[in-house]
C-alpha cells in the first residue's frame, strides 16, 4: 500500500465557511483557473474577453446554499481561503450584476456572479463536485476550458493532477494496522511519529510545525468563542436561529449537575458550527461541515478540563493520523460518502484527541476513534436547502458527544476485547458510500432535505 504524504496543514485548512468542498475548494479552483489562464500564449490573451464557470453534481445541487458562486468568484478575483475577510462572500453575493476585470497577464477578462451558472447534477466527470470554468472571446467561442474536482476537505484535482512532490516519511504507513505495527516496532507514540514525518514530508522544522499546530488550536478556539456571541438568524430561507449561547447559558446555570460538561460540549459545538453556517472563519477538520466537532473537544479539554496545550497538541496530531487514514482508504466529502465521511471522521478524530490527550496509549486511541465512526456508518448527507444548518449544525453536536462517549468506551474496557479494527470500519464506510444513491450524498435531493417542508 502506497503510504500517506498528505501534511497536516494540507488537512486542517484555516478558511470561511460553510463548506470545505463547496467553498474552499472552489475557491481554490477559481483561483487556480485564472493563474492558469495567465499562462496562456499571448495571442490567446489577446482576445480573451469573459469568464464563465458551470457547476456539476452536489455544486449544482447545492451550490447557492454553500456559498459556492461568491466562493468561486473570490477565487478567479484571487483570493485565497486563508486569507478571505470576513464577509468578503456575502459582498460578492449581495451584488449578482457587479462586473469585475481580471488582470491575465497580457490580458485581461470579465467576470460576475452571474457568469457562474449550475449545470446537471447527474453527470459523467469523475467527481461529483466539478467546475469547469472557461475563458471565452468576445463571440463566445471558448478559448481555454479546464475542469477542477473538489475532493472534499477543500483539496482540489484536475486532469492529469499529480500530487505535490514532497519527501519521504521517516515512518511511512498507509493505514491503522501499519502505524499500529510502527508504534509496537519502534516504541513511539503516535504524535512523534506524525511530527517526525511532517517534517520530513515538508522540510519543516519541528518549532514550525508546532507553531502552526498551537496556530490551529488557537483558530479553533476563536470559532468557538464567535459562535458563542453569535445571535439571531442564519442566512437563508430556514429561518434557523442561532442556538450556541442558549446552550451556553443553560450550561452554566446547571451549576455543578453531573450533565454540565455535556451541555458545554454541545453548545461549544453549535458555536463553531453556526460560525461556519454564517460563512465566519473556521478550520476544515476534515471539513467545514464538521468543523464544531473537534473545536468543541478542544475548548472543553482547555476551559473545562484544563488539560495544558502540549498534551491536546498530541492528541491533535492522533487525530490528524486518524483523518489521514481515513481520507487515503475512503473519503472524507460529504458528496463522495455522505456524511458519514465527514461527521463520522470528524467524530473518530475527535474521540482520538480527547483520548491520546489524557495519556492514553494508542491501542485506546485507535479503538475510541474506532467506536466513534463504526456509529456514524451510513448517515447521509442531505443538507435541507442546500443551507449547511439542517441538519449539519445539530448533528456537529452530536458527533462531539459521540466522540466523548466513544472515548469512555474505549478506555473503560481492555483493548484487547475490542473486536471492531479502525481499519474495518474505514473499509466499511468506504464500501457504504460506493452503494449510497446520489440522493443522499449532498444533493438535497432526498432525506431531510425532500421530507421537510420549507414553506
Amino acid at each position: 500500500m502506497r503510504p500517506i504524504i498528505t501534511s497536516l496543514f494540507s488537512l486542517f485548512k484555516v478558511g470561511p465557511g460553510p463548506s470545505s468542498s463547496h467553498t474552499i475548494g472552489p475557491m481554490t479552483a477559481g483561483r487556480l483557473f485564472s493563474a492558469d489562464c495567465a499562462g496562456l500564449p499571448r495571442e490567446v490573451l489577446a482576445r480573451a474577453s469573459r469568464i464563465r464557470v458551470r457547476l456539476f453534481g452536489s455544486l449544482s445541487a447545492t451550490g447557492e446554499g454553500h456559498g459556492t458562486d461568491a466562493a468561486v468568484l473570490a477565487g478567479i478575483l484571487g483570493v485565497r481561503p486563508e486569507d478571505c475577510p470576513q464577509g468578503f462572500l456575502s459582498k460578492l453575493s449581495a451584488e449578482p450584476a457587479r462586473e469585475y476585470r481580471v488582470e491575465l497577464g497580457v490580458g485581461s477578462a470579465l467576470v460576475s456572479l452571474s457568469d457562474i451558472v449550475h449545470d446537471a447534477v447527474v453527470h459523467n466527470y469523475p467527481y461529483s463536485n466539478t467546475l469547469l470554468a472557461e475563458l471565452h472571446d468576445a463571440a463566445g467561442a471558448i478559448l481555454f476550458e479546464k475542469a477542477y474536482y473538489s475532493v472534499g476537505g477543500g483539496f482540489v484535482q484536475w486532469d492529469g493532477w499529480k500530487a505535490p512532490e514532497l519527501g519521504d516519511p521517516v515512518y511511512p504507513y498507509g493505514n491503522m494496522k501499519e502505524l499500529r505495527n510502527i508504534v509496537r516496532s519502534q516504541g513511539l507514540n503516535i504524535y512523534e511519529i506524525m511530527l517526525a514525518n511532517e517534517a520530513a514530508i515538508t522540510g519543516a522544522s519541528r518549532t514550525t510545525i508546532i507553531d502552526g499546530l498551537n496556530e490551529l488550536l488557537d483558530r479553533m478556539e476563536e470559532s468557538v468563542k464567535h459562535g458563542l456571541e453569535g445571535s439571531g438568524y442564519l442566512a437563508g430561507p430556514l429561518k434557523v436561529e442561532r442556538k450556541a449561547h442558549m446552550l451556553r447559558e443553560r450550561a452554566l446555570a446547571l451549576r455543578d449537575s453531573p450533565v454540565k460538561f455535556l451541555a458545554g460540549l454541545n453548545a461549544y459545538a453549535f458555536a463553531a458550527s453556526e460560525e461556519n453556517a454564517a460563512g465566519g472563519v473556521i478550520v476544515t477538520a476534515p471539513t467545514c461541515g464538521s468543523a464544531g466537532v473537534m473545536p468543541a473537544l478542544v475548548y472543553a479539554m482547555r476551559h473545562d478540563m484544563f488539560i495544558g496545550d502540549r498534551a491536546i497538541r498530541e492528541g491533535f496530531l492522533a487525530a490528524a493520523a486518524v483523518g489521514f487514514i481515513a481520507k487515503h482508504n475512503a473519503s472524507i466529502a460529504g458528496a463522495e460518502v455522505g456524511c458519514q465521511g465527514e461527521i463520522g471522521v470528524a467524530s473518530a478524530m475527535a474521540a482520538a484527541m480527547f483520548t491520546d490527550a489524557q495519556g492514553n496509549p494508542s491501542r485506546y486511541v485507535e479503538n475510541a476513534a474506532e467506536v466513534a465512526l463504526e456509529h456514524h456508518l451510513g448517515i447521509t448527507c442531505d443538507p435541507v436547502g442546500g443551507y449547511v444548518q439542517i441538519p449539519c449544525i445539530e448533528r456537529n453536536a452530536m458527533g462531539a458527544v459521540k466522540a466523548f462517549n466513544a472515548s469512555l468506551i474505549s478506555t473503560g474496557t481492555r483493548p484487547e476485547a475490542h473486536r471492531v479494527s479502525l481499519d474495518a470500519a474505514i473499509a466499511a464506510m468506504a464500501e457504504t458510500g460506493r452503494e449510497m444513491s446520489h440522493k443522499f450524498k449532498e444533493t438535497s435531493m432526498g432525506g431531510l432535505a425532500v421530507s421537510m417542508v420549507t414553506c
